[in-house]
């Protein structure tokens, strides 16, 4: 494997204020991998061997609920940690990731975790930072799927996909990973029939422009409105 630039790390949040001498011997620690759409990176409820770096591509992040139910709880994009179960205090993953785009990713042995938030600075502050952030999101979406009526759940879950990785293109904001009904029925917590219902009509209304894992957001501020938010 070619060995791993120092630029590849030093402009993310948990390295910013090393010096290229402490990025080099972080990733000299380092295993890159490519994981193909689709691919589980690992498991809830799977030893939590290794802590990792997404370099490339997106992630969904997905729980089991209490009653065998898998939801898609966040997605985690690029130059984010994300396994970091040492900062839980757990032993084990508490969700699964896969791959929702072709990704790479950086992975470290979890020895490495106590080093890493002892001798590096602002690495720990940024990694409690993410995970802060993401058990926020976490309970929005549980909250969203607990007291939203479904259209407002759905216009919510692809204005956040929206949000954290759209780009524009000639007809609107397209979201850059693909995603299908499914994914978004795992997200909202309802039938795949309701999501189609809802994306037909609001392809028909000019909202958005849907096709086989492919979203375009045509007009983004229907969509705010639909989530409930004044615009």
């Amino acid at each position: 494997m070619p060995k791993l630039d120092e630029s590849l790390l030093t402009g993310l949040p948990p390295f910013s204020l090393l010096e290229r001498g402490q990025i080099r011997t972080i990733l000299d620690q380092a295993v890159s991998r490519r994981y193909d759409e689709g691919t589980a990176i690992f498991r809830e409820g799977h030893d939590a061997d290794r802590f990792f770096l997404l370099l490339d591509g997106y992630l969904r992040v997905i729980r089991t609920t209490p009653g065998g139910d898998q939801i898609i709880v966040l997605h985690i994009s690029p130059g984010q940690l994300f396994g970091i179960a040492p900062a839980l205090q757990r032993d084990t993953y508490p969700a699964t990731a896969v791959a929702a785009a072709e990704s790479i990713a950086l992975s470290w042995p979890v020895r490495h975790w106590a080093d890493f938030t002892t001798n590096y600075p602002g690495f720990a502050t940024e990694s409690y930072k993410t995970l802060g952030q993401r058990l926020g999101q976490i309970q929005e979406t549980l909250t969203e799927m607990a007291t939203q009526a479904v259209e407002k759940r759905i216009a919510s879950a692809v204005l956040r996909m929206v949000n954290q990785s759209g780009r524009k293109t000639a007809t609107g904001i397209e979201i850059a990973f693909p995603v299908t009904r499914q994914n978004i029925s795992d997200m909202t917590g309802t039938t795949l029939h309701t999501v189609s219902r809802l994306l037909s009509a609001w392809q028909k209304n000019g909202i958005v422009e849907s096709s086989r894992k492919h979203i375009v957001v045509t007009d983004p501020h229907a969509l705010v409105l639909l989530t409930g938010a004044q615009g």
